[in-house]
């Protein structure tokens, strides 16, 4: 399975994105948007997950504005620093430059799909209500209902006017993600013309897909990754 990494061109500056492909023909292409922490072991182990399940899989670094790199998952006053720069707007020409490589590389945007975990969560929110390509899957996204902790606005007003298939997957003891919130989600997605889906995990906290946190959780981050794959295989097409 090949791996590397690569430099796209965007409106603000070079930005660099790690790639994975199946060892055969891939089954369509998925983006994968990091966490708060950039693109560190885990997003890049993520895209090679997507990688080995058929997908061209692609990370890109969305903290180059600011000069790039990664924060240590304690790291938090560093973290906020990465963020120098990214806004809603930024991070849509970052995911548009990415969406063109792909399209280049022979995909159609029905037949890519998204994934993002934490910022990336809400990345994806944000990409299927102002883009319309196949499918979106978000894990444990902040900041979709109400305020959180990093410097975004809510998104849950445009969550009526969705324009691709987004699943979210949160866990219910996520102290920054209240139930409240969840749930607030799920009937605001109600009137949206695709489909849409949230699943909660009982006892699964912020991070329970990540097997480099404390909050790893085996159980929900498997039946969470094997629904996502599902989501993407009933809406790429």
């Amino acid at each position: 399975m090949p791996d590397h990494s690569i430099t796209l061109d965007t409106s603000d500056g070079p930005m660099e994105v790690y790639e994975a492909t199946p060892d055969g023909d891939a089954r369509g292409a998925v983006i994968a948007i990091q966490e708060a922490f950039g693109v560190n072991d885990h997003i890049k182990d993520v895209t090679r997950r997507a990688a080995a399940a058929g997908y061209h899989a692609v990370a890109p670094a969305l903290f180059h504005r600011g000069g790039g790199g990664t924060a240590g998952y304690e790291e938090y006053e560093k973290m906020f620093s990465l963020f120098e720069g990214v806004t809603d707007e930024a991070v849509l020409v970052d995911v548009d430059a990415t969406l063109d490589h792909l399209r280049g590389a022979g995909f159609s945007d029905e037949q890519i799909g998204i994934v993002g975990f934490c910022f990336g969560g809400r990345a994806t929110f944000l990409v299927a209500a102002r883009r319309s390509i196949g499918a979106a899957v978000g894990f444990y996204g902040g900041g979709i209902a109400s305020k959180g902790m990093l410097p975004f606005d809510p998104l849950i007003d445009e969550a009526a006017s969705l324009k691709t298939p987004w699943l979210g997957l949160f866990g219910d003891a996520d102290t920054g993600i209240p139930i409240e919130d969840v749930e607030q989600l799920r009937e605001a997605l109600k009137p949206a013309a695709v489909a849409t889906d949230i699943v909660r995990y009982e006892g699964a906290e912020h991070g329970f897909y990540c097997d480099a946190r404390a909050s790893y959780h085996p159980e929900a981050a498997k039946d969470a990754w094997g629904r996502a794959l599902e989501w993407f295989g009933s809406h790429l097409s």
